[in-house]
Formats: structure tokens, C-alpha cells, sequence
């Protein structure tokens, strides 16, 4: 299923894209798309057979809730973990020596809005950066999980996130990286949460950017250096992984950072745009904070 969330900030419903491509209502069966639908079972087989039987109203474009913004498909986001440099290419093109072991780090719930959503350029920010990243939404709660089996069998479903990320902040400032990836808007996500059953093997999905039309970004997860299954597990025995939390795993080559000079950072009207296989597309304009 491809489930999101449309309507203006704060008043989103929930919505299911079917396989026509029209938008369906889901507020009829669940409040919303939440952790707590994601732990229910019963629910998400609720929605499959509303779906299936065709009992499902359709949500046409431009009414109150309709299609005129796609906001973030999932509400009441736990925490998001991130995981940097994990993609063979993209260490390469920094310099960056390839982790033994996954780098961890965190973007507060708030930094996340809609797939096309305005990106605020921070205000001193001369080094803002994108980076197109496959996200995993956690469904049931994962704790010392001991094998990638049990690391997918805890995953909900799929997304693309915009880790968008200010260079300088984050590098030459001191301490850790929080502070370049921390500012508003600055995880658009969406459009979709596609349910795991529609992505047989997350390894296998090209992931491409453009900003102002010219692609900047060409990849695979393929060239992940820590698979999926792998980052679930190894960040199960750091923290417990909760029904809601979501997982942005990387990004590949093609970042401004790994450019020559002088490098192509953000500036106010640039346009990113960026699409994963099979989850979507996002497009944001960038603004000045």
C-alpha cells in the first residue's frame, strides 16, 4: 500500500494512493497514520480490505483536504536516527575513510515536513547542502534483534527523505554534527510510506536528485556499505527501535560538499527535486530563513 497524508499543516487526513493512482480516504477507519496504526495489525487489515472491496471514498483534488499538499505520510514521529557516510561512492567522493562501523547520529522530529514543502536556507548559512536518502519506518518495536530476518520483519515500510544538511554547521563549528542537520525543514519527507510487502529487496532501488534540472545525484542503495537489515539490527542494541520511529539511511554520491569549486551550495529559488524507485517523487524551493 502507498498510505500519506493530505491537507493543509496540522489538519492532514489520512489517504491511500491505489493502484489507478487515485487518492482514496482513510479517515472513515483510522484517525491517522501513526504509530499507532503501524503496531496495529487488525487495523492495517482493515484498510486492505476496505481497499480491496472498493469501499474506500475518493478524495478529489482541490477540496479542503484533498490534493493540493502531500504532507509528511507519517504523524507523531518518535525519533529519527540517521545514518552518515553509508554509501561506498559518497565516502570516496569526500575523502572519508569507510566506517567499521555505522555513524549514528539524529535529527529531531520537528525538522520533518511535507515532500514538497518549503527548505528554509538557515540564516548565516553558506553551505547547505541535499542529499537523497532512502528512510525505513519502524512497525513493530525492536530491541537486541539478532538477525537481519528479525531487522525486517520490525520494518513498516519505505520512504524518501531529503537529508538536507548545512555543511559548515556541521563541520567547522565544533562538536557534532547536530547542529548542520538540526534546522527547520530540513527533513522533507514523503510522499508515501510504502508498505514493505511493495519493496521485496530495499537494496535494489536507484536514487536520483536534480536541483534546477540538472541531476546531481545518480545512485543505487545497492551501494550501501551497511544494508537496511544490517542498520536495524546494529541500532537495535543502542536503542530501542519504536513503531513510528524512522531511519534515514544514507545518502550517495553527488552532494555539493563532493563537488569541485567552487561548490554548487543552496541559494534562495533553487529547486530541488528527488525520486527513489517505487516511492515517489519530492520537489522543494529553497527560501531564506
Amino acid at each position: 500500500m502507498k498510505l500519506l497524508r493530505v491537507g493543509s499543516v496540522g489538519t492532514e487526513r489520512p489517504a491511500l494512493l491505489d493502484e489507478d493512482n487515485t487518492l482514496r480516504d482513510l479517515s472513515g477507519i483510522v484517525p491517522d497514520i501513526d504509530a499507532g496504526l503501524l503496531a496495529d495489525e487488525a487495523a492495517f487489515t482493515r484498510v486492505r480490505e476496505a481497499a480491496a472491496a472498493g469501499r474506500l471514498p475518493e478524495l478529489a483534488a482541490g477540496t479542503e483536504a484533498g490534493a493540493a499538499r502531500v504532507g509528511p505520510p507519517l504523524s507523531r514521529i518518535g525519533k529519527v536516527v540517521c545514518i552518515g557516510l553509508n554509501f561506498h561512492d559518497h565516502a570516496r567522493e569526500t575523502g572519508a575513510a569507510i566506517p567499521g562501523e555505522p555513524i549514528v547520529f539524529m535529527k529531531a522530529p520537528d525538522t520533518v515536513v511535507g515532500p514538497d514543502d518549503t527548505v528554509l536556507i538557515p540564516r548565516g548559512s553558506e553551505k547547505t547542502d541535499w542529499e537523497v536518502e532512502l528512510a525505513v519506518v519502524i512497525g513493530r518495536p525492536a530491541r537486541y534483534l539478532a538477525s537481519h530476518e528479525e531487522a525486517l520483519a520490525c520494518v513498516a515500510g519505505y520512504a524518501i527523505a531529503n537529508d538536507v544538511s548545512e555543511r559548515a554547521f556541521q563541520i567547522e563549528r565544533g562538536g557534532q554534527w547536530d547542529k548542520g542537520k538540526n534546522c527547520e525543514t530540513f527533513n522533507p519527507l514523503g510522499p508515501w510510506l510504502v508498505t514493505a510487502d511493495e519493496v521485496p529487496d530495499p537494496q535494489a532501488l536507484t536514487m536520483r536528485l536534480w536541483v534546477n534540472g540538472e541531476l546531481r545525484q545518480d545512485g543505487t542503495s545497492a551501494d550501501q556499505i551497511f544494508p537496511v537489515a544490517e542498520v536495524v539490527r546494529y541500532l537495535s542494541h543502542f536503542m530501542t527501535l519504536y513503531p513510528g520511529d524512522v531511519i534515514s539511511t544514507g545518502t550517495p554520491a553527488g552532494v555539493a560538499m563532493g563537488q569541485p569549486e567552487p561548490k554548487p551550495y543552496l541559494r534562495e529559488g533553487d529547486v530541488v527535486e528527488l525520486e527513489i524507485a517505487g516511492l515517489g517523487r519530492q520537489r522543494q524551493v529553497m527560501k531564506s530563513a
